[in-house]
């Protein structure tokens, strides 16, 4: 499934980006610029009380500042809607409602496990560093959106 663009949104506008790996405990952060095709991993937030850390989210949006955001929207391998997509299209309509920027969709299939192989070989990966993978997941998922430009 490609990148889903939000209406009116399109990539030649689109200079910074900030992508984000959603999940109920963590949120992965990544940041990406067009002009390198580069995506960074930025952080890890935590929950609050099992949601997001809007607060958290805003100070991130504020520092970098990016033209549109990216959400990683988790599918089954064969591309059918899993459990959590539901909650990630809720994830994005409150981000979008909250940021006033675009909110793009891109497919995440593969990518906590793309980043825990990428992990493995410079450190271990346990359950205290977990939130390693989840900002190098929003990397992956901001790196293949770049790749489509």
């Amino acid at each position: 499934m490609p990148a889903t663009p939000e209406p009116g949104a399109h990539s030649g506008a689109i200079r910074r980006v900030l992508g984000f790996d959603f999940g109920h405990r963590r949120i992965g952060i990544a940041c990406g610029q067009t002009l390198t095709g580069a995506a960074t991993p930025v952080t890890t937030l935590k929950a609050v009380n099992g949601n997001p850390d809007w607060a958290a989210i805003a100070g991130q949006i504020e520092q970098w500042r990016p033209d549109a955001l990216l959400v990683g929207l988790p599918l089954h391998l064969d591309g059918s809607e899993n459990a959590m997509t539901r909650a990630v299209e809720q994830f994005c309509n409150a981000l979008r409602k909250r940021s006033g920027l675009p909110v793009i969709t891109v497919d995440e299939r593969l990518s906590s496990d793309e980043a825990a192989a990428h992990l493995q070989g410079k450190k271990k990966i346990g359950r205290h560093n977990k939130h390693e993978i989840d900002k190098m997941a929003a990397a992956i998922i901001v790196q293949r959106w770049l790749d489509q430009q």
